[in-house]
């Protein structure tokens, strides 16, 4: 790997693995007969394609199993964003007749926030934010008041990606239901950090991913209830129960239902807890050691895995960049397009003050960390931070 004249870090820790994860040995190791040695299309009749087909449906049983669903009820397409969009306007496409009300929360994904503003430039949606509270909760009661017998979908995301907020989703899901409503929730942030029972959340779509879970990139995966309306927003084959034409990603659908058995047996043994208590002590120490910090998202409503800070006085972008030159890689709520710097909407929509919104930083663990990569985090923050604030024209030390 290039530097491009920059000092070579001596650490290399990755802290953003809410934007993807490593493949897992098992994973790989399971993938790699399906790429040259059993190629065959899941589609054919002939015994190339049974032994896909075969392979096809046991992960399609190993995903349904993460989620306690049916296998018919898992639609394999290429990516979470692909299973939003497909359920966000295939549902509401197929419902058009019912009404023309969609509500979507005010901090959704942006394959759900802009799959909404698609609908409602071509098919005249009526799109409604549901309004969040200062830690990210999306309440039902807010819900009762905008929903109405027009309402033809409510989209909920299950655990905020940013701040790992989790929402009150069976609550929220029977508000829908009570006037005919359907209710998707992208659960991409959850899978693989709390357990996932559709039929205890009552929903009638729910998103995943396949990289989010130490599985490969370029599969996602949507639940569908048997009674729900919907309609491919692709066009071809017959494939998916004619939801998802074309041919499927059989390596990486075989990647993808191994790591979802790896993330069902890591729920059972205990994983998550372990990477909360790296999470709970890196948030403890920066707490300790870094004034004027905040916390964003619930103070315990929250994925294990997920701290999200903001740093007042302290440029969100100089701070990446400078975590990045020590080899610690994370990520900001902050977009960057064209050179300008933009606010993140999930912190728009939770109102953090002026001071907090322009510097907030991500840092997502998984079960491959240690405590000595955190206790390294920890130091280098707090010298880059320290290191910055004496650069800062607002920054003034308490003394």
């Amino acid at each position: 790997m290039k530097f491009y004249g920059k000092r070579i870090p001596m650490h290399k820790i990755y802290l953003d693995n809410n934007s993807t994860t490593q493949v897992d040995p098992e994973v790989v190791q399971a993938m790699l007969p399906y790429f040259s040695e059993y190629y065959g299309n899941p589609s054919n009749l002939h015994s190339f394609g049974r032994d896909a087909k075969e392979v096809l449906e046991l992960a399609r049983e190993q995903v349904a199993r993460l989620i306690n669903a049916r296998p018919e009820e898992i639609i394999f397409t290429s990516s979470g964003t692909e299973s939003d969009n497909l359920a966000v306007v295939g549902t509401y496409k197929a419902n058009m007749n019912r009404g023309s009300n969609l509500i979507i929360s005010a901090f959704e994904h942006s394959a759900v926030y802009y799959a909404a503003n698609y609908l409602k430039k071509w098919h005249n949606a009526d799109i409604v934010k549901l309004p969040l509270d200062q830690h990210g909760i999306a309440s039902p009661l807010e819900l009762s008041k905008a929903i109405t017998d027009k309402t033809v979908l409510v989209s909920v995301m299950y655990v905020n990606n940013e701040i790992g907020t989790i929402e009150p989703i069976q609550r929220l899901a029977h508000i829908a239901h009570q006037v005919g409503a359907y209710f998707h929730t992208d659960a991409v942030a959850a899978a693989g950090k709390i357990p996932i029972d559709v039929k205890a959340l009552e929903v009638d779509l729910l998103t995943i991913s396949s990289h989010k879970i130490h599985g490969p990139k370029g599969v996602g995966a949507l639940y569908v209830k048997p009674d729900v309306d919907i309609q491919s927003v692709l066009y071809g084959g017959l494939q998916e129960h004619g939801l998802r034409p074309g041919t499927e990603n059989l390596a990486g659908i075989v990647g993808f239902g191994k790591a979802a058995e790896i993330a069902k047996r890591d729920l059972s043994t205990g994983v998550p807890e372990k990477i909360k208590v790296l999470r709970d002590y890196l948030q403890e120490e920066f707490e300790k050691k870094i004034p004027d910090i905040k916390i964003n998202g619930h103070p315990f409503e929250r994925v294990c895995n997920i701290l999200n800070i903001s740093v007042a006085y302290v440029e969100g972008e100089a701070l990446l960049m400078n975590l990045d030159l020590e080899g610690i890689a994370v990520s900001s709520g902050s977009a960057c397009s064209t050179g300008k710097a933009d606010v993140s909407h999930v912190l728009k929509a939770i109102g953090v003050e002026d001071k907090y919104i322009n510097s907030p930083v991500r840092m997502s663990l998984d079960k491959n960390n240690t405590k000595e990569e955190i206790d390294y985090t920890i130091d280098t923050m707090v010298k880059i931070v320290e290191r910055l604030r004496t650069i800062s024209p607002l920054w003034k030390p308490k003394k």
